[in-house]
């Protein structure tokens, strides 16, 4: 079975041998004119209107007949709330493994925070807030200060009153952003600015070093000679 998201992407040129080796199934690998016999299915997904591609003549009608053989509508997230917490729990068990304190639960208020969230960017949206809460997380359960939803963030003492402490929760917020920027020249200084080394060193994804390098302006760090 291959997965191909996002087909509704696919150039047309692309489309056309995809749609040979439907029909033929054979394919030939990359310097070679052997063909090889294939037994495969293809489970797809997009979030455009295929028919609507079509008519537009932006995806192969041929093609869309040959795929379109069972049709399943994903509702958008904001349409599903109450797949949050099972999604959640997934995207933590997959991710906390990236951080030092590997959070292993959420807190009733960062959980209610997510649930009240619109999630524009969907499920891709959630994991990777999931994720910055893993690495963000100081210890075994992520609150939601580690939320990134602005006016949404809950008090810096999440359950232990009401009273206003936000030059607390901006001393807190610039020492943790320090901390990981100082965290991360550390890495990137000891790996000799070798970034895959250095997200290995952090124990974090290649993708969210690169981010964070970008977010804290380190793109020439460490400077060479150094």
């Amino acid at each position: 079975t291959i997965f191909l998201d996002e087909i509704a992407e696919m150039s047309l040129a692309m489309q056309t041998k995809l749609l040979r080796v439907l029909q033929d199934r054979k394919i030939e690998r990359v310097g070679s004119s052997l063909p090889i016999k294939v037994d495969i299915r293809i489970v797809c997904a997009t979030n455009k209107d295929l028919q609507k591609q079509v008519e537009q003549n932006k995806f192969r009608d041929d093609l869309f007949y040959r795929l379109n053989v069972i049709n399943i509508k994903m509702p958008p997230l904001r349409e599903r709330k109450e797949d949050i917490p099972a999604l959640v729990e997934h995207f933590l068990a997959k991710h906390r493994y990236s951080a030092t304190a590997q959070p292993a639960a959420i807190s009733e208020e960062a959980l209610k925070r997510l649930m009240e969230y619109d999630w524009p960017g969907n499920v891709r949206e959630l994991e990777n807030v999931v994720e910055r809460a893993v690495v963000l997380s100081r210890g075994q359960i992520i609150t939601s200060r580690e939320l990134p939803f602005g006016d949404h963030e809950a008090d810096e003492h999440e359950g232990e009153g009401e009273s206003d402490v936000s030059a607390e929760k901006s001393f807190f917020k610039k020492s943790v952003s320090q901390f990981e920027k100082d965290l991360i020249m550390k890495a990137l200084r000891d790996a000799t600015g070798n970034r895959s080394k250095a997200a290995e060193m952090l124990g974090i994804y290649r993708r969210l070093l690169y981010a964070k390098i970008k977010e804290y302006g380190l793109e020439g760090y460490p400077p060479k000679g150094r």
